[in-house]
């Protein structure tokens, strides 16, 4: 199932899998927490990323990893907003990755094309915010909040309870006013779920496209790696693209991910050869 998503003038075309290059602009976030907060280093590594082939770049001011404290809005725009209005010069598509309304509003007016939400649009005044900026969203499943997800995440079925919500929360945004070709799904690697959990979203995360909208997935050096494979945070390249690869033949269509040269390396390979399959 191939997707086209328009970002104002741009058009993002999802009918192969596109890469999204994060960028933590914060100096607390689990993998690159410090590397990339000052506005200098921020701007010299998206640039690094946009050459590497990243398609979308994923700008956050505030961690979401287990535990993280909150940042205030004031912070969070200081972090942000100058990244996207450098960004906003080059020929790549940016996403804003927060759940304040008030960020929604000033990264769009500094160029960004994409809001992506952990909370899924359910902080106040972010839906509305959302609908009224007319641009895409990204609504993911979250169990729990950043400061309890991982407090013992339980669930009777997993990939049904996700399509539920999932479907709960498009329904609020249609009728907000967002578009249904404007709405990008993320099951939420380790956001409220054990090993077993991920492992299971990752062999039937083909199961969401029942739902009619683009999947993304996030699940680069995601401590499911370390769990399996007992990897430190700078070991899990070899898992994380093999996540990547297998998200992408189960018709993920944006991979979310630090490592971007070796993950287009990876998928250009496989793209290659569908030809002869």
């Amino acid at each position: 199932m191939s997707f086209e998503v328009k970002c104002g003038n741009k058009v993002l075309d999802l009918s192969t899998p596109v890469i999204m290059g994060i960028l933590n602009a914060t100096p607390d976030s689990f993998s690159d927490g410090g590397q990339f907060h000052t506005y200098e280093t921020a701007c010299k590594h998206a640039e690094e990323m946009i050459s590497q082939g990243a398609r979308i770049i994923d700008v956050g001011g505030e961690s979401t990893r287990p535990n993280a404290p909150k940042v205030s809005l004031e912070e969070e725009l200081a972090r942000v907003i100058p990244v996207i209005k450098h960004l906003s010069k080059k020929d790549i598509l940016i996403s804003v990755d927060t759940s304040k309304a008030e960020v929604m509003k000033q990264a769009i007016a500094a160029g960004a094309h994409i809001i992506n939400d952990v909370r899924a649009l359910q902080e106040p005044q972010a839906l509305e915010m959302a609908a009224s900026l007319n641009v895409p969203v990204c609504i993911m499943h979250m169990q729990g909040t950043p400061q309890t997800m991982q407090v013992k995440p339980k669930y009777q079925n997993i990939i049904e309870e996700i399509s539920n919500f999932f479907e709960v929360r498009i329904q609020a945004c249609l009728r907000a006013g967002i578009k249904k070709d404007h709405i990008i799904l993320d099951p939420g690697f380790g956001f409220g779920k054990t090993l077993e959990h991920n492992l299971q979203l990752l062999a039937q995360q083909d199961e969401f496209h029942k739902l009619g909208c683009p999947i993304l997935i996030g699940l680069s050096r995601k401590s499911m790696f370390a769990q399996l494979l007992n990897r430190d945070v700078s070991e899990r390249l070899a898992g994380s693209l093999a996540g990547a690869l297998i998200s992408s033949q189960k018709g993920a269509h944006i991979i979310r991910v630090h490592d971007v040269q070796e993950t287009f390396d990876a998928l250009e390979t496989n793209r290659a050869i569908q030809k002869f399959l």
